[in-house]
């Protein structure tokens, strides 16, 4: 969104379309790269509850891109990995699978656990959400640590099959607001500059900006 400015003025102009507020929190994300997706498989299946099992593995069926975080959300500790669907990468990529799951233990205990399962840390993110609801699309404004304002716009479909159609319809309702998709190519070098100095903005409010 690059400013404060252009957030509020979305903001706005989705409660005028009857969007709904349906959460606000203040995030901790940590990246983790995975190496060994049998053995986090094996490490994490009995902390995963008996009716996410099927999906958990389901996600990790083809682990050539997988992205694998641990989350704080105002207490609520979540584990949370995402598969590319396509050419898309799983950490950016604009159609995704996605395995989301409440886990009974705190964000350092969860970490430990991916760790001591091979897993290393990428990066830690800091940020703060407000999530709104708008038909059947979400649509949330996040002030990152290095990004600044943000604006992702969802659409949860039940299999992969329903990403392009989905996506289409995305890029439509962004449009109808005057927001443009950010390109991947610039969205990785972002990404790859956070990853390197993520120690510089994590928990602060620094901003960097790179074209």
């Amino acid at each position: 969104m690059g400013s404060k400015e252009n957030a509020d003025k979305l903001r706005t102009a989705v409660l005028a379309r009857g969007a709904k507020l349906i959460g606000e929190n203040k995030q901790l994300n940590h990246y983790f790269v995975l190496t060994d997706a049998p053995r986090f498989k094996q490490a994490l299946a009995p902390h995963i509850p008996v009716d996410k099992r099927e999906s958990f593995d389901k996600i990790l069926e083809n682990p050539k891109d997988v992205s694998v975080r641990t989350r704080n959300a105002d207490g609520k500790v979540l584990l949370v990995v995402k598969a590319s669907v396509g050419d898309d990468t799983s950490a950016n990529g604009v159609s995704r699978m996605e395995f989301e799951s409440a886990m009974d233990m705190s964000l350092a205990e969860l970490d430990q656990l991916l760790l001591q399962a091979g897993l290393e840390y990428q990066a830690k993110w800091s940020r703060e959400r407000e999530e709104y609801e708008l038909g059947d699309a979400h649509v949330c404004l996040d002030k990152n640590a290095g990004y600044g304002y943000l604006a992702e716009f969802e659409k949860m479909g039940k299999d992969a099959a329903q990403a392009d159609t989905l996506k289409k319809e995305i890029h439509a309702l962004m449009g109808e607001f005057g927001v443009v998709e950010l390109p991947q190519d610039r969205l990785e070098r972002m990404f790859k500059h956070y990853n390197q100095n993520w120690r510089d903005y994590y928990g602060t409010e620094k901003v960097f900006t790179i074209k």
